[in-house]
């Protein structure tokens, strides 16, 4: 891969090379083992780091036909889960996982090799004899891309203790807990008698739900967390009067299955509460929409519900997230909100509501969220770019964040970074913006690291 990959211009080259390449990384949402990281894991195998987690990998590999015996299968060894990878990167020209798979081998591993099925068996035993030595243990393999802080997703029922003795280690990275708050609203039984067993307290009422709820999210906040979020694909809400919950909660406590127009109340009065909650904690809320998540009922058998077999979905119902944020709002409780899309078709809207609900002295209140999951190639970069540097504002985004369980997807923060800088640079050229470096270096720093470190530690 050539150094300067991805950078066309000798103003992005610059603000590359100058500015963006050395700030550190604030990876506001992942999905990274803790446990992993606590126990500063050795990895087997490359499979086990590199592939065996990656559903970006598992999704080219399909493509191309491999066969899922050899993707997620249980029976294949490492090695043949691995010769399937190297057999299919030589067919993702073009496709983001190319760039990726060349910054993850060069970065934490030196080679410089493309991989491969010629070039398997050398990058296969270079890889894994570095891997049976510490200095490419977990905890190191993180280190090497110049993480500060790194936020993983946890439910609020899950064991802290990893969390608890990675904090107390003197391990320099920051790693927080960033609570998924899917399971609260779905109240399922056993889950709402866990949440009871676990606070000690009798889930009777409503009341007694959120007062259980709140004890949890005190044992986050106690943590660091400063982040939680909701996958909500096709979000609908509806205001509830705070008289009508404590009844549709009832009916829920008493019933199995409940008509899905006082579900959706409910799961409104929930994601209220949590609102308000998240506001008075100054933690920030991530709202996930626009995912089609049911896709192939065979993969989803095979696989499991987070497979990489999704697509996006329908555009959202901007009246519902309108309103809830309005809601929440008017109480004077909304907090710093991130707004994902898996649908390029919502950009406009949800940078447009950048500008919508603000607040005195606080910059960037409600953000765009970066081009997540499938749009975090070159092309969704550069349009989430335009889209919000034309309806809101660049300058005050918080950029770029893995939403990975792989280790050496922090690579990915290089070529967002990368791209982020011949995108200004192309823009200098057309006279977008100024053709000038001074100008341009302060918005660099704050999309790459400022304005997250702001978001996520509070300070610059």
């Amino acid at each position: 891969m050539k150094p300067d990959i991805l950078l066309n211009t000798a103003l992005a080259k610059r603000l590359f090379y100058e500015c963006a390449a050395g700030q550190p990384i604030i990876d506001f949402h992942s999905h990274l083992s803790v446990v992993k990281l606590a126990a500063d894991r050795l990895f087997e195998t490359l499979t086990e780091l590199w592939i065996t987690y990656d559903p970006y990998k598992h999704r080219a590999m399909r493509i191309t036909g491999v066969p899922e015996a050899l993707i997620t299968g249980s029976a294949a060894s490492p090695r043949e889960r691995f010769d399937a990878w190297a057999a299919t990167v030589p067919k993702t020209v073009g496709n983001p996982l190319w760039h990726w798979s060349a910054l993850e081998l060069e970065r934490a591993f030196g080679i410089r090799e493309p991989l491969s099925p010629q070039s398997a068996d050398r990058i296969w035993d270079e890889a894994n004899a570095k891997l049976q030595t510490q200095a490419f243990s977990a905890r190191n393999l993180l280190s090497r891309f110049n993480v500060v802080c790194v936020c993983t997703s946890d439910g609020l029922l899950d064991d802290l203790g990893s969390h608890r003795r990675l904090a107390a280690s003197g391990y320099p990275v920051r790693v927080l807990p960033s609570l998924r708050g899917d399971e609260i609203v779905s109240l399922e039984r056993s889950w709402l008698e866990r949440l009871g067993d676990m606070t000690g307290l009798t889930i009777h009422s409503f009341e007694a739900f959120c007062e259980a709820v709140k004890l949890r999210l005190d044992a986050f906040d106690a943590l660091g967390c400063r982040l939680a979020d909701h996958a909500l694909d096709a979000f609908k809400y509806v205001p509830v009067k705070e008289t009508a919950v404590a009844n549709l909660f009832a009916r829920r406590l008493l019933s199995k299955t409940v008509p899905e127009s006082e579900a959706l109340k409910l799961r409104s009065a929930i994601l209220h509460f949590l609102g308000c909650e998240y506001a008075r904690r100054g933690w920030v809320m991530q709202l996930h929409l626009g995912a089609q998540r049911r896709t192939s009922s065979r993969l989803r058998l095979l696989v499991g519900p987070a497979g990489g077999y999704a697509a996006p979905g329908s555009a959202c119902q901007v009246d519902s997230l309108c309103r809830f944020l309005d809601d929440i709002e008017f109480g004077g409780l909304l907090p710093r909100t991130i707004l994902y899309t898996l649908n390029p078709a919502d950009n406009a809207v949800l940078a447009t509501l950048t500008g919508s609900f603000t607040q005195d002295g606080v910059a960037g209140k409600v953000q765009f969220g970066p081009a997540w999951w499938y749009n975090d190639h070159a092309l969704g970069i550069r349009q989430h770019l335009e889209t919000l540097a034309n309806y809101g504002l660049l300058s005050t985004f918080i950029g770029m964040t893995t939403d990975s369980r792989s280790l050496l997807s922090m690579a990915r923060h290089e070529y967002f970074r990368r791209v982020l800088c011949d995108t200004l640079g192309e823009w200098a050229g057309r006279g977008v913006v100024p053709d000038d470096f001074d100008v341009l270096e302060p918005l660099v720093r704050a999309v790459t690291c400022g304005n997250a470190q702001e978001m996520v530690l509070g300070k610059r």
